[in-house]
C-alpha cells in the first residue's frame, strides 16, 4: 500500500532483509512499572540495537497473555495507567529522538470503545508505526486494514499453529510490516523448547509471502532466538523480559538497575541475530 511506503516498521524490515539481518522484537507493557521506566527501557533497548518493539496497552482481560504479562497489566492499571497515557508515553519517546519501530498491542475492546478511526488517528499522531490486535478476526480485517493504512499504520495479525493453511495465507494477505506467528497453542510464557511443527509451518508460509514473519510466544533464551531466526525474520520475546523487570521491582531495584538488568538480557537475546 502506497500509504505505507515510508512506514518505519515496513522500512525497518526492508532494510534488515537487504542487509541479510534478522531481528529481536522485545515486548514491554506500557506503564509498567511506570511511564518513566518504560521510556527509559525503550531508549536503553534502542542503544543496544533493538529496531522493533511491541508495546502492550494494559487491559483488564488479556486475550492470550500468561500470568507474567497479565500481572504487569494489572499493576499498570492499578496505578491508574490509561490508553491516553500510552499515547503520551510514545509521544514523549519520539520527542526525545526515539527511533524504534513501535507496534501497539491492544485489545479490540479498547479500539472499539474509543472508535477505530479515533484510536488509529491517536496512535499515528503519537508515533506508533503499527497495530496488533490479538482478538481482531480475519473477517473484520478487511475493513480495519485500510483504516490503519490511511493513517500510515501497519496492520499486524496473528497466525496460530492451529490456523488452517488456507486461512494462514488469507491472514498473511492482510498483514503489513510483519506477520506474528504464534509458536504454540496456548498463552504467552517462557518455555524450554518450541515445537518442530511450528518451524516447518513458518518455512512453508515463507514460500507464499514476502511479508516479514516473526515468531513469538515461549521464546526465552538466546539459543531459541537463534533457532527461530533460521526460518523467520525475527523473534519476539515478552514474558521473559517482563519477568526480569518484575523480579527487579520485587527486589527493590532502582529504575536504573531495572533498566540495566532488562537491557543486559536483551543484549544476550540480540546476539544471535547479528
Amino acid at each position: 500500500m502506497s500509504g505505507l511506503d515510508d512506514n518505519r516498521l515496513v522500512r525497518t524490515f526492508a532494510e534488515l532483509r537487504s542487509a541479510g539481518r534478522k531481528t529481536l522484537s522485545p515486548f514491554l507493557t506500557a506503564g509498567f512499572p511506570d511511564v518513566e521506566t518504560t521510556a527509559a527501557l525503550l531508549h536503553d533497548f534502542e542503544a543496544r540495537g533493538v529496531k522493533v518493539c511491541e508495546l502492550g496497552i494494559p487491559f483488564s482481560d488479556p486475550i492470550a497473555d500468561g500470568p507474567t504479562i497479565q500481572s504487569s497489566f494489572t499493576s499498570a492499571l492499578d496505578a491508574g495507567f490509561t490508553t491516553a497515557d500510552a499515547m503520551e508515553l510514545v509521544r514523549g519517546y519520539r520527542s526525545a529522538g526515539g527511533g524504534i519501530a513501535l507496534v501497539a498491542m491492544v485489545s479490540y475492546s479498547i479500539v472499539f470503545r474509543r472508535d477505530a478511526s479515533r484510536f488509529l488517528s491517536e496512535a499515528a499522531d503519537a508515533g506508533f508505526d503499527g497495530v496488533l490486535i490479538p482478538d481482531l478476526p480475519l473477517e473484520e480485517a478487511g475493513e480495519f486494514e485500510p483504516l490503519a493504512a490511511e493513517r500510515g499504520l501497519a496492520n499486524v495479525m496473528l497466525i496460530a499453529p492451529t490456523t488452517p493453511p488456507q486461512r494462514r495465507l488469507q491472514i498473511a494477505g492482510h498483514c503489513r510490516g510483519f506477520i506474528y506467528y504464534v509458536s504454540v497453542a496456548g498463552i504467552t510464557g517462557e518455555r524450554d523448547k518450541l515445537p518442530e511443527a511450528t518451524i516447518e509451518q513458518v518455512r512453508e508460509l515463507r514460500g507464499h509471502t514476502d511479508t516479514a514473519i516473526c515468531i513469538g510466544f515461549g521464546i526465552s533464551r538466546p539459543e531459541m532466538v537463534r533457532t527461530v531466526c533460521e526460518v523467520a525474520d525475527g523473534a519476539i520475546v515478552g514474558s521473559a523480559i517482563v519477568h526480569r523487570i518484575a523480579d527487579a521491582i520485587q527486589q527493590g531495584a532502582s529504575r536504573d538497575d531495572i533498566v540495566a538488568r532488562a537491557g543486559e538480557f536483551v543484549s544476550e537475546l540480540i546476539e544471535p541475530t547479528l
